[in-house]
């Protein structure tokens, strides 16, 4: 008789290559060849052969979410079990441009294919339920929705189009519906006008849902109803309820003198602020003074939003709701009414305000013996530019030229260590128009982040890192403590592999065996691309291969800052995360019990969700920039390199750092082929290609403002023009 071989998880690396996308599949493959175990993350590690603590420390976290995500039930505290499934599993709806979507789900290998008439009026982002159908090829997954759990949303703006007796609303960006609207549900809107709609209900065999329009914007091409059109496309408020505003305007600019004797007096301390120059809400402010013995007492202040703002009431509800300020290519939608963000709460010059800070003791080598965190009183003597304080570490004149100097090389010996522990030196510029009053594109230019920029960025992380510090070490000796983290996970081993394969072309390539190698050899390869014609694709491919930041009461370490601990601390005013983060450090310096993990972590989530929403309201806000300066631009030739190869198009950067695409229908002389692997388009009888970082030549073709779309021509080499 032959001994039964007990089975085992399969073991795929070093622990290296675990990041939790790859954990979460492991764990659930295993689980569903045996749907009857029971597990808990010593044996996950062990199965793995994962010895490190950080990355058992993930196994857990892992676990955690599994079971959150109602994958797994807990039986007991630690130990999980998979939950009893059927034929059908649970995912997230991708529609693809010809009409079909993919379901993509934890509980399967592979995206499931869903035809478009088995969509059940399922749309992008929709959670839903499948029924899985038995396959009838190897390689098919296929299924249909039974049922749609969430909607991820029913909002939508778009063009008005009115007939005699009702009208449709033609949402913007690629939706591939249109929505009914009767005529007694217009609310005003005309024909043409920018608007949004709320999706009433979608009858089983109605082709178009049923809507009503909740609010008229404007006109189309209209500056302000354009701007406001992206932040409804994103679900993002672009006014202030007239209650949070009044209930703003009753908070008092004076401080009470029974207030300040509960603080650090600090206002004798020299303190300035630096910020860009069309900033109002000064939420971070630098002291700086010579201690007797020898070291550095440096203060960073951050607004006390939570002494104005407190729970239960309507302001909060309003900042809980935004989660963030959002910043658009020509104005800021702040998260808090501007009473508060840009008076009471901003650090202004020559005016006492009400802080919590961090204050470090340092030496001439920026070694901190010594750090404080509790509740000040501060008086601003400058407010700085960036600008302004460039000159100042560039001449070495000025106003208070001696403490900006200190500052300045405490903050370069500081950005030294971190880089020798492993942090990711990603220097990307940023793309800025000059605007006119009427919000018309006159100009782009690029603003890239000086030593002034560097020193602020250097003593916000020290501030971030040593509050999560302080918080999430003394919990793992004692009693844990739920806390607000900054979490980056690792990167994506495969999209590693991809890009090390890719940049070997040009001469690079990585070392992906530990990750301290990979980081290394990350930073070797972004500082070798500097200056030259591949600097921006491989950078941009080296971002993608990186895992999004997000926020979690379960600390995982930032991978990207190469931080064991951190957490957003320095950004109240913009941030409902760090009002969260200043709250709960409040809480444990009186000493008090954990708060609520369930609770918080929830609020992680729904900050992440409103975070990556303003980010991509800002692309689109940038995008339609774009596409309206390049309007002035067509017919005209310019160079550019391949920023982007789909199997629907060529994208080009042009120099000015504006992008478009090249239809591939438009590549007429030959039929061309995706190689998504060496991200390439190659003939089939020339073998002509077109790569990733190539140079060529492109006219500007046509501009769609209400797409946010610029197409171009290629072109031969000749009657070049110049953005100069």
């Amino acid at each position: 008789m032959t001994k039964k071989k007990k089975k085992r998880f399969p073991k795929k690396g070093k622990s290296s290559t675990f990041n939790k996308k790859k954990l979460k599949n492991l764990i659930l493959t295993i689980l569903y060849e045996e749907p009857g175990k029971t597990i808990n993350y010593k044996q996950v590690a062990t199965w793995l052969g994962i010895n490190d603590i950080e990355t058992r420390k993930l196994v857990n976290v892992v676990l955690q979410e599994l079971h959150d995500d109602d994958y797994l039930q807990e039986i007991s505290r630690g130990k999980y079990k998979l939950k009893a499934k059927t034929g059908t599993a649970c995912g997230i709806v991708e529609i693809q441009p010809q009409g079909f979507a993919y379901v993509n789900s934890e509980e399967v290998e592979r995206p499931v294919l869903v035809s478009s008439r088995n969509l059940k009026h399922a749309m992008k982002g929709d959670k839903v339920r499948i029924r899985l159908y038995a396959r009838r090829k190897k390689h098919d997954l296929e299924g249909e929705v039974v049922e749609i759990l969430e909607r991820a949303k029913t909002i939508f703006v778009g063009t008005v189009q009115t007939s005699r007796n009702f009208a449709f609303l033609i949402p913007a960006g690629k939706v591939g519906f249109d929505i009914f609207i009767p005529k007694e549900k217009l609310n005003g809107a005309k024909n043409g006008q920018k608007a949004i709609a709320e999706i009433v209900e979608w009858p089983e065999n109605a082709k178009s849902p049923f809507g009503k329009i909740v609010e008229v914007l404007g006109d189309v091409g209209d500056n302000n109803a354009e701007m406001h059109s992206i932040l409804a496309e994103f679900e993002l408020p672009h006014k202030y309820p007239e209650k949070v505003n009044k209930a703003a305007e009753k908070i008092p600019l004076e401080i009470p003198k029974e207030e300040i004797t509960k603080r650090r007096d600090l206002r004798a301390v020299t303190t300035f602020t630096i910020d860009p120059a069309d900033a109002k809400d000064f939420d971070d402010a630098l002291s700086l003074q010579k201690l007797d013995n020898g070291n550095w007492e440096v203060g960073i202040h951050i607004a006390d939003v939570t002494h104005y703002v407190t729970p239960n009431t309507i302001i909060e509800e309003e900042a809980e709701s935004r989660a963030t300020s959002v910043y658009l290519v020509d104005r800021v939608i702040p998260m808090l009414p501007e009473h508060l963000s840009n008076g009471v709460c901003s650090l202004r010059p020559n005016e006492d305000k009400l802080c919590f800070s961090a204050i470090f003791e340092m030496d001439d080598a920026a070694n901190i013996s010594k750090e404080w965190f509790g509740k000040t009183v501060i008086h601003s003597n400058r407010r700085f530019t960036y600008e302004e304080a460039q000159e100042i570490i560039e001449t070495g004149e000025g106003d208070f030229n001696s403490e900006m100097l200190v500052l300045d090389k405490l903050a370069k010996l500081l950005r030294d260590q971190r880089f020798k522990k492993g942090s990711i030196a990603f220097d990307r510029f940023e793309l800025k128009f000059n605007i006119d009053e009427a919000g018309k594109p006159l100009s782009v230019y690029f603003k890239e982040a000086k030593d002034s920029n560097k020193l602020i960025e250097e003593f916000m992380l020290l501030a971030n890192k040593q509050v999560a510090e302080f918080i999430g070490k003394s919990s793992e000796k004692k009693s844990p403590k739920t806390f607000i983290y900054r979490i980056h996970d690792k990167p994506d081993p495969e999209k590693l592999e991809s890009l090390n394969t890719f940049i070997q072309r040009f001469g690079y390539g990585l070392q992906l065996t530990t990750p301290k190698l990979i980081t290394n050899s990350l930073n070797n390869l972004l500082s070798n691309v500097k200056g030259k014609k591949e600097q921006n694709v491989v950078e941009t491919l080296a971002i993608r291969t990186m895992a999004k930041a997000a926020y979690s009461t379960r600390n995982i370490g930032h991978y990207g800052l190469s931080f064991e601990y951190y957490s957003h601390f320095t950004s109240p005013i913009r941030r409902y995360p760090d009002m969260m983060v200043h709250r709960l450090l409040e809480k444990y310096l009186k000493g008090e019990r954990s708060a609520n993990e369930q609770k918080y972590e929830s609020l992680c989530k729904h900050s992440s969700d409103m975070e990556t929403r303003a980010a991509y309201a800002e692309r689109a806000s940038i995008k339609y920039k774009q596409v309206e300066f390049m309007q002035e631009h067509i017919g005209k030739i310019y160079r550019g390199t391949i920023s982007g190869i789909t199997d629907w198009g060529i994208y080009v950067e042009l120099l000015n750092k504006i992008e478009g695409m090249v239809p591939i229908r438009e590549l007429d002389d030959d039929f061309y082929i995706f190689d998504e692997k060496n991200y390439a388009l190659v003939g089939r009888h020339s073998n002509k290609t077109y790569q990733l970082g190539d140079e060529v030549t492109v006219k500007i073709w046509r501009t769609n403002l209400e797409r946010k779309q610029l197409d171009f021509q290629l072109v031969e080499n000749e009657n070049i023009e110049s953005f100069e």
